[in-house]
This record gives structure tokens, sequence and C-alpha cells, in this order.
């Protein structure tokens, strides 16, 4: 197993490729090789497609020796986070109800990743139906952040993040329901985007499918815009997707923030943060001021939407799961359960109250992004905490409310808004924090280009896992 190539963004290994200095079954080998030693301990990888993925990748050597045009990700090792639908391949969802599941089909982002010419090397570990923001799985158990042992390494694409983060593969799929890209990322000090609604289309979709999105969970800025421009593009299969082709998103990431209005929310005004994580943040914002951008701290003013949360998180899982609960309540993980419940205490005119004020919310928040180009805010109020709880021990404990220590992801999640994770530093106790980038709706670019501002001026790939 080669460390250097482990930890090589999927943009040189790309053109590395394409120049036929590595071959894709050297990349594939090295690749499989780190996953086999390291996955025993982490649990990232659930459903493992190592076979098919060293026959995927003499399939692209043959074609890099014949000369082929060659797509955009071509060789270039991933993986599929075990929510989205691989066709052949079994997709748990990390529950006892899926247990056996192999589809017929692919999501049409893992369809978009294979024609691209990424080559998925398995499934990642997720919580149960995603419902959560920490890695454990009645199926899987507990998948271990590779910064420490026995910490959480967030949810819902778990697997996904510490396959990112320990150097296993350069490109990972995650998906985003109330912060599910940004949560492991921050937790495991990665890149984690969750573009605009629809610039990523999702289909089959869920009965949760108005707030999740697709995006990419990688180390570097590049290679997250890398891989956006592989799953980005409208498909009619998706009535939501938008209808404009992407940008080209990794030429145009250099162009710097200078001149920008950022607006900078150390809490957004109701949020309850960590000393630690508070204080990384607030001193990692005057990188923005350095670079140009002009920086106003705030108050947003949107209002606290908790209350909407608990009603559009828990009714969207009840209604997937609520005519299960009562026979699968002892085999399903006890938070989802009470959640389910929780959501099937609602009426039908809460809901459409719920989503009535979602769309006050919305005009809200759009009219903040008028006057500002940017909001920086924490990723999450805490570090990663003991992987076997829901939610830290030093906070007001719930059956099923991690969302509380999460408030910062939902609100771009609600309103189909663009929002980053960037890794700002360690806490005392050597764990990752996470720097949140927003913008208004379709500024996917804005967003990236930020990012990759930031990352220049405090670069955070060279920091590696001890695992």
């Amino acid at each position: 197993m080669d460390e250097v190539l482990s930890y090589t963004p999927a943009t040189e290994l790309a053109g590395l490729i394409r120049t036929r200095k590595l071959s894709p079954v050297e990349l594939m080998t090295s690749t499989l090789e780190r996953a086999q030693a390291l996955n025993p301990s982490l649990n990232a990888i659930c459903t493992p497609t190592y076979e098919q993925a060293m026959e995927a990748a003499r399939a692209a050597e043959a074609a890099v020796l014949r000369g082929d045009a060659l797509p955009l990700l071509h060789g270039i090792p991933t993986s599929i986070k075990d929510l989205a639908m691989t066709k052949g391949v079994r997709t748990m969802a990390g529950s006892r109800l899926y247990e056996n599941r192999i589809p017929v089909l692919d999501h049409v982002h893992v369809e978009r990743l294979r024609t691209a010419g990424a080559i998925s090397i398995g499934k990642t570990t997720v919580p149960e139906m995603g419902w959560k923001g920490t890695g454990h799985s009645p199926v899987t158990g507990i998948t271990h952040n590779p910064w420490k042992h026995g910490m959480n390494a967030g949810g819902s694409s778990a697997g996904a993040a510490v396959c990112a983060a320990a150097g296993i593969g350069p490109i990972h799929q995650g998906s985003d329901g109330a912060g599910s890209v940004r949560m492991p990322a921050a937790f495991c000090g990665i890149y984690g985007l969750k573009p605009s609604y629809g610039r990523i289309p999702f289909w089959p979709m869920s009965n949760n499918g108005s707030i999740s999105h697709v995006g990419p969970m990688t180390r570097t800025v590049g290679d997250a815009a890398l891989m956006l421009q592989a799953m980005a593009g409208p498909d009619d299969r998706d009535a939501a997707s938008l209808g404009m082709p992407p940008e080209d998103y990794l030429a145009n990431l250099d162009a710097g923030i200078a001149g920008l209005r950022v607006a900078y929310s150390p809490d957004l005004g109701y949020l309850r943060v960590d000393p630690d994580v508070a204080s990384l943040v607030r001193k990692a914002v005057g990188a923005f001021s350095d670079l140009g951008a002009h920086v106003e701290e705030v108050n947003p003013g949107w209002g606290n939407p908790i209350e909407m949360e608990h009603c559009l998180f828990s009714c969207g899982l009840a209604g997937m799961l609520g005519h299960l609960v009562d026979e699968w309540q002892d085999r399903l993980d006890p938070g989802l359960v009470a959640m389910i419940r929780h959501g099937l205490s609602y009426s039908v005119a809460d809901l459409g109250r719920a989503n009535g004020e979602r769309l006050a919310f919305y005009d809200r928040v759009r009219g903040f992004f008028e006057k500002y180009d940017l909001l920086i805010t924490p990723t999450l109020s805490v570090a990663a905490f003991d992987a076997n709880l829901l939610i830290p021990a030093h906070w007001e404990q719930h059956p099923w409310d991690w969302l509380r220590w999460a408030g910062f992801n939902y609100p771009f999640n609600l309103t189909w808004m663009p929002a980053a994770t960037c890794p700002c530093g360690f806490t005392e106790a050597g764990l990752p924090v996470g720097l949140q980038i927003a913008a208004g709706r379709f500024h996917d670019l804005r967003v990236l280009q930020a990012s990759r501002a930031f990352e220049l001026a405090r670069p955070w790939a060279h920091a590696r896992p001890p695992v």
C-alpha cells in the first residue's frame, strides 16, 4: 500500500492516468490494500465490492492502453453510501428491514459516477435509514472516527467521511437530509459540500426527498469540484433537477473572494456552541478578511426553525416507516422508533402549517443573501464525542433529537441553498472542527471558490489521522 498515493488528490490522479504515468490497476491495488488493512478497525465499508473494483480497474487500464477517449473520473476509486441504490450490490440502509436487499437499478448519481469512469470499492456505512448524526447502526455497529477510535464519525454519511479521511480513495458519495454530508465531514476533518437542491439529480426519491441532497466528500476542494462536475446536470427523472448545465467548477475555482460581503454568525442568534469549537471558528474567520472580503458579525434574524424541523423531519420518516414500526420496533434503532412515533403524533394540519412556515423561512433566508454573498458559521456546535451516544454527555439529553447539536446545518436543507464544511483546526483533544460556508441558492461555485480560498490560506489536507 502506497501512503503517498493514498493521499494524492483525484485531480492529480486523473492526470497521471491520462498521461499513462499511473496505471488504474496500480491505483486500485493500493486503494484496496489500504481498505483491507484499515476497515476492520474503522468499520467504514459495510459491503465491499473489491473483486468487481479490480475487474473494472483492469478494464480502465485497457481503455487507456487502447487510446480511448477517457471520461472525467476514469479509473478513480470511489465509494457509494449505503442509502444509495446500487444495481446488483446489497443496499441495506443500515437496517434489518433491508439487510438482504439487492436493487435492480442505480440511483441516478451512482449511474453518473459510473459513466464518468469512477470505480466503486463498496458501500459505506450509515446509521439506520440515515436518521441521525452519528455513525451507529443496528446492522453494522459503530463506525469509528479515524482521529480517535471510539469517537463518533458523524452521520449519516459516516463511512464515506472515514474513508476520505483515512486515505481509502480520494472521492466519496454522500447525501444530506439534515447535515449528513457536513456533520461527518466536520467530525472527520475533511471537506464536504451540500450543493443547491436539484444540482445533482436524485432519483428514485424517498418520502424525505424535498430536503435530501447528494454531495461530494473529499479531502480537497478541487476533488469536490471535480466530483460535482461529474454528478451535476439536469435529468428529467428528477422533477426538481435544475435545468441548466453545470458550470466548469474546476476551471473557475481560484477566482478568490476579494470584495465579497461575508456575514459571520457564531450562533445564528439562538444556538449553543461549545467554547473550543467557537474559538477555533472565530479565529478561522480572520482568513476571510485577510483574503479581501468584507466580514461583518451578524445575527441573521431568521428565527429558530426547530419546531418546523421536528415536524418535517419526523413526519418524513413516519411516512416511510410508520406502518412498520409496531411489527419491527424491537429490531430497529430505539431512537428511530421514538422519532417515528413523534412523527405519527402530528396531524395533517400540523404538517401543512410546517410546510407554510418553511416557505416563510425560505423567504427570510433568501432576503438575507440579497445583502450578503456568503455566510460563515460553525459547522457543528460540538466536536466528535463518544460513539455510543446520540447526544454529547455534557448536553441536555433527548430520546431522539440530536438536531440540537447540529442546528447550523438544517436551515440550508430547508431552503435548498448550498453549504460546505471546511476543516479549521483541532481541539486540545486532537479532534477536528469544521467551519461552514453557505451562500444563496444556485451559488454553488461561489461556495467552492470561498472554500478553495480558505483552503489555500489555511491548508488542511496535509493533516492525516493516526490510523
